[in-house]
């Protein structure tokens, strides 16, 4: 995996908050992940992480281009 194609976690909050903000970075084309602990642990039968600890990834390269939505977001 290239420096540049490595995922670097941007937001940490609920799952609504996190789902905002991926969609609207992927209307400006930079794709991103959400990993949800909580969820995943529901899935396997155990809970291991707190419900509003949704996170939200994206490429390290995409960091400059999603600086000023991050922020505008946060406000």
């Amino acid at each position: 995996m290239k420096n540049e194609d490595k995922l670097i976690q941007i937001y940490t909050g609920s799952q609504v908050s996190v789902v905002i903000l991926k969609a609207k970075l992927e209307d400006l084309g930079i794709p991103a992940i959400i990993r949800n602990d909580f969820q995943s642990g529901i899935a396997a039968g155990f809970g291991v992480s707190t419900p509003n600890a949704v996170d939200l990834y994206i490429k390290e390269s995409d960091l400059e281009q999603a600086e000023p939505i991050l922020q505008n977001f946060k406000e």
